[in-house]
């Protein structure tokens, strides 16, 4: 399942996810939870295995699964536990790195996590202007971990190698990248030499416009893709971390329901919006 893009920001970044899935599996809400860590989440939790495919905390830490590695890998039923869960139980973890490198994920089928975090690093060593200071790109193939820091400064594209043989995902990245040249031009001050990054300005309107518009031509490929009978994209979340807020949009393109809610880095009461 799953594309997702980053767009930095200087007081943070903007994170969008298209969910794909059977449609069967029933529309979460999303949720304000506190995990046994006392961390404060917002969340869809996914009703059938109780986990999440996506999060952020009251402290702007955020992360995300695709499902798979690097290529399409054969299943070994039964699972010890879902992928969903084990992204909650991440944030159960004051580390990182330690989480990578000393949870159990034996039994666990393959997947990506991406993890974007905040406050860890000295002043001295972070990107100039922005709060955001790594961005963890962590797989799991069923037997070894791979980790990688990735630039924060730099628009991202994933795509989920379950789903989106190499090929594919080549041609889906492309729709981003002349996203990202033809929308640049547009916006005034727009500056930046530097290959793939993103203005400051870039509404967060603008990449969820690509998020259900993108398109290759083939409608089961498209950013909002359908595979009759298999799966289809259902959901779209947009998490919006500045230096005060974390912000987060579902968008559930099944049942055409809209729920938004934010957390302030102040306070532990969230701001709800239903629709």
């Amino acid at each position: 399942m799953c594309t997702v893009t980053y767009l930095p920001r200087p007081s943070g970044f903007i994170l969008t996810h298209n969910r794909d899935e059977a449609p069967s599996r029933s529309s979460p809400t999303i949720v304000q939870e506190k995990t046994p860590g006392g961390e404060t989440l917002l969340f869809p939790r996914d009703s059938l295995a109780g986990g999440t495919w996506i999060a952020t905390s009251r402290r702007g830490r955020t992360a995300c699964l695709l499902n798979g590695a690097f290529t399409l890998h054969k299943r070994v039923l039964p699972y010890r536990s879902s992928r969903g869960l084990i992204l909650l139980d991440f944030f159960d973890w004051e580390n990182p790195d330690t989480f990578f490198q000393k949870y159990d994920f034996e039994g666990i089928e393959p997947f990506t996590m991406l993890c974007f975090e905040q406050g860890q690093l000295p002043e001295s060593l972070k990107l100039s202007g922005s709060s955001l200071n790594r961005i963890y790109q962590f797989r799991w193939d069923g037997q070894q971990r791979y980790l990688e820091n990735l630039p924060v400064d730099q628009a991202h594209f994933w795509c989920s190698a379950t789903l989106y043989p190499p090929e594919m995902q080549v041609r889906r990245e492309q729709v981003f990248r002349e996203w990202l040249t033809n929308y640049s031009p547009i916006l005034p001050a727009v500056a930046s030499a530097k290959e793939n990054t993103i203005s400051p300005i870039t509404s967060h309107q603008s990449i969820l416009a690509l998020h259900r518009n993108g398109r290759i031509g083939d409608p089961e490929n498209d950013y909002v893709m359908i595979r009759t009978g298999k799966v289809q994209t259902v959901s779209i979340t947009q998490i919006i971390v500045d230096e005060k807020n974390a912000r987060m949009r579902y968008f559930d393109l099944v049942g055409g329901k809209r729920s938004e809610r934010r957390l302030n880095s102040s306070q532990r009461a969230a701001i709800t919006v239903n629709r």
